[in-house]
């Protein structure tokens, strides 16, 4: 059995179908998703749609993503945040228009059962973002930095690559996991297009939402699948560009 990590989707059905395929995922893969389901492309509700029915046929955790969390508010209230309009909200308040209003409880319910992180028995941690304290994601005072927090990837590009864990000048952050799988922060921003390493974390954002391609990598043997530049898929639209 393969264990998958899928960085954001961010509405762009296309390229997770895409990838999925050329990652020849089938039944017996367990398949972690990283957030941001959500707000860029125009497929919010069949993106959401398809992990629901995926869910149902292979073995999947759903890690909340900041752009999950927003859109879920705007569902439950109806209530638009104007930063999140100016980030990628407006495609799915449009995608939601377009359907029944019906399909709303569905998608809260999904929204709801969203996990903040997960860590498997080999002490590697999967979530979103990051997180702030230095005992580790048990002793997070708030749940919002799972979702929400730049400073762990900060922390790993800036760190000195000659320190190794042994070192008492070594994060304590980093020292509770093996390894630790985040999206949040596109690569693109360091001028790469694959899932990159810091230290021992992994961001698997490739800019779906921009102009970069979806990814799913095998945590194993480190196996990367990439869709086509998303762009791409969607000729006509603008994702959050």
């Amino acid at each position: 059995m393969r264990k998958l990590v899928v960085g954001d989707i961010h509405a762009g059905l296309r390229a997770l179908l895409q990838v999925m395929e050329r990652a020849g995922v089938n039944e017996e893969d367990e398949l972690i998703f990283l957030g941001d389901y959500v707000d860029g492309w125009s497929e919010a509700v069949e993106t959401v749609n398809f992990l629901i029915e995926l869910n149902s046929s292979h073995k999947c955790r759903f890690l909340r993503g900041n752009h999950d969390e927003l859109c879920e508010a705007w569902l439950r209230t109806e209530k638009s945040n104007p930063l999140w309009l100016k980030h990628g909200g407006q495609s799915s308040i449009d995608s939601y228009t377009r359907n029944r209003d019906q399909i709303r409880a569905i998608h809260l319910d999904f929204f709801g059962r969203l996990e903040n992180y997960y860590l498997d028995n080999q002490q590697r941690l999967f979530l979103h973002a990051g997180f702030t304290n230095l005992h580790g994601v048990e002793f997070e005072y708030t749940a919002k930095p799972f979702y929400w927090d730049r400073t762990l990837w900060e922390l790993a590009l800036a760190l000195d690559t000659q320190l190794t864990p042994a070192d008492v000048r070594y994060p304590k952050r980093l020292g509770h996991y093996q390894e630790i799988y985040i999206g949040h922060t596109p690569v693109t921003r360091i001028g790469k297009t694959i899932p990159h390493r810091a230290a021992n974390v992994w961001n698997i954002d490739t800019g779906a939402a921009f102009e970069g391609p979806l990814s799913i990598i095998d945590i194993d043997s480190k196996e990367i699948w990439q869709s086509d530049p998303v762009y791409t898929l969607y000729p006509g639209e603008k994702g959050r560009n």
